[in-house]
């Protein structure tokens, strides 16, 4: 059993659940990266993912999205089943109770894209269409904006 820290560890993994999310999210945004910084994308997202879970505060909102997240960094990584699998626990947390269908939307976004890069152009019309169908659902337009959007892009 570890000992405990000499620090506050839910601070911790506060800071570092959001921090890890932002540092891979400006890999993400860059048109195009080396080796090394497409790994640091890679374990900067995963590094996220797991102080999210580590927090007595995290919801299934906040799950569905760091699962896109590294679902979205699989992808650009042609990582095609690596990519699905973390689209489909974002799918599995976004199908929950009282989420917002922005979340739903953005899992079927992140299959879209994990199937794209599979190569399967029928799947990825499918979920683009399952996710047009959650924008639908949105009363943010902006938030919808950004979907869209981001769908015109798989």
């Amino acid at each position: 059993m570890s000992p405990t820290p000499e620090f506050d560890l839910d601070k911790a993994h506060r800071f570092f659940s959001a921090d890890c999310f932002n540092r891979a999210w400006d890999y993400i945004d860059k048109p195009s990266r080396t080796v090394e910084e497409g790994q640091a994308m890679l374990l900067l997202s995963l590094a996220s993912l797991w102080h999210w879970t580590q927090r007595v505060d995290a919801t299934p909102s906040n799950l569905s999205v760091g699962y896109w997240q590294v679902s979205r960094v699989y992808a650009l990584l042609g990582q095609a089943e690596n990519a699905r699998q973390f689209g489909l626990l974002s799918l599995k947390e976004s199908q929950k109770d009282g989420i917002l269908p922005f979340y739903l939307g953005y899992s079927y976004e992140a299959l879209a894209r994990a199937e794209s890069v599979a190569g399967d152009r029928e799947k990825a019309q499918s979920y683009i269409a399952l996710a047009r169908q959650a924008s639908e659902k949105m009363t943010d337009a902006e938030a919808k904006k950004l979907l869209l959007d981001d769908l015109a892009t798989v």
